[in-house]
């Protein structure tokens, strides 16, 4: 991995503290103090484009913020670097609570994917409120001959580098995971880099691509825990 910057040495320790505390803070503590506040529309900056599981919850929070603020949440989609273009809009951005963004694990993966970013997640941005928890599930298209978990790390092992694993980028959370999942389980997979979830989803029900790792609720009986995984792999 590429080594951080001054600013980006922050251990994993103190990110998960940060996160925790903006967890246990009420939406929009700091603007709501504010006199009159909202007085106009507000921007929700989303770093993936619409249709996927980013934009989804950001649209359903946008909604549910426009009817207890009585303004209008906008949500504007900037995909790009992971998250990235997204995130530096809103740092650039004046800090008067009329430009938000809704970041995942992304915002922890970044610095150790980009060595030059343009600001730093944890001194730029504020936290103010935590309101979604969603697990990463493996995904196959339906024509490859697998029916479960540990029918895909057979098939994958019998077929080393040929399966390609779609992510939404390079450093986000789909990605991450399925490296670890190949860390896990010993397969290798060859990693194609989309620009978010929707281009990912449509060539994976395609048959253009075999895998994905996505945040989906665990709808199908298939579904493995991280322990599962681990014990299918020994």
């Amino acid at each position: 991995m590429p080594s951080k910057t001054e600013d980006s040495k922050l251990s994993r320790q103190v990110f998960l503290r940060s996160i925790a505390s903006a967890a246990a803070i009420s939406t929009l503590p700091r603007f709501a103090e504010a006199e009159g506040y909202p007085a106009r529309p507000i921007r929700l900056i989303v770093g993936f484009p619409p249709g996927g599981g980013v934009d989804m919850v950001a649209r359903l929070m946008a909604q549910w913020l426009s009817e207890r603020l009585d303004q209008q949440v906008i949500v504007e989609n900037k995909p790009g670097a992971g998250g990235n273009v997204a995130t530096e809009i809103v740092v650039r951005s004046p800090p008067d609570g009329y430009t938000l963004t809704y970041v995942g694990p992304v915002a922890a993966i970044n610095p150790a994917f980009h060595k030059n970013l343009g600001f730093n997640f944890i001194r730029d941005i504020a936290p103010v409120a935590s309101f979604v928890r969603v697990p990463l599930v493996l995904e196959v298209t339906p024509s490859l001959p697998v029916a479960s978990v540990p029918e895909f790390i057979g098939y994958s092992k019998a077929n080393p580098g040929k399966i390609n694993m779609a992510s939404s980028g390079i450093g986000t959370a789909g990605h991450v995971a399925g490296e670890l999942f190949q860390m896990m389980t010993g397969v290798k997979l060859f990693h194609v880099p989309y620009r978010g979830e929707t281009p990912v989803l449509n060539d994976l029900v395609a048959g253009r691509i075999e895998v994905t790792f996505n945040p989906f609720l665990p709808l199908s009986p298939s579904f493995c825990t991280t322990k599962q995984i681990q014990d299918l792999a020994a």
